[in-house]
């Protein structure tokens, strides 16, 4: 059965943001172009890796001689999105992802697949009725859109329950037992 694959090639749109509180957050990809819009869920640590392995990505490709693709050392103030999510329906949960580049149209590509649901009995075939299509989302997106992704998703993250100063583990509203290592 062949994968049914969300693509944005252009997006309009393209931020991870959050439903909830700190501690309790939940993480979306969000993309849009036009009318057509697709959430998918992701963990904390999915949403930080792939904002630090696209700035490297960008990095990189702006150290290149005369800088060819046009990479923006930060990001363009017009392209900088603090909204909030539009209306989240999550389409699956992140499993794996990959992240790439493609020369020919100077974009950042972003492949997310849904967590495998392995079942014990499941011999890996897919029958014809009722069985869920496989799916992914790719998203390609131009090198500026790309910067200002990388630097709200980080913002997004970093944005979270504060930090104990003593023992390094997040601090609940609710409050907070510090555990010291013993010396």
């Amino acid at each position: 059965m062949p994968t049914r694959v969300h693509e944005f090639a252009w997006p309009d749109r393209v931020v991870v943001g959050t439903i909830g509180v700190p501690g309790s957050r939940t993480f979306y990809l969000q993309v849009r172009t036009g009318q057509q819009l697709l959430s998918i869920a992701l963990e904390k640590q999915q949403s930080a890796q792939l904002a630090e392995k696209i700035d490297e990505i960008l990095d990189q490709l702006s150290t290149l001689e005369g800088n060819p693709f046009s990479v923006p050392a930060s990001t363009p103030i017009e392209l900088v999105d603090n909204d909030q999510l539009e209306t989240v329906q999550e389409q699956f949960r992140t499993g794996a992802m990959t992240l790439g580049w493609d020369p020919t149209t100077a974009q950042v590509v972003i492949e997310a697949y849904p967590i495998a649901d392995v079942d014990a009995e499941d011999d890996g075939s897919f029958e014809e009725d009722g069985a869920e299509v496989p799916e992914m989302l790719l998203v390609r997106m131009p090198v500026g859109t790309a910067r200002a992704f990388a630097k709200r998703t980080r913002e997004v993250v970093g944005a979270g329950r504060p930090a104990c100063p003593l023992c390094g583990y997040p601090v609940d509203p609710e409050g907070h037992v510090c555990t010291l290592p013993e010396v």
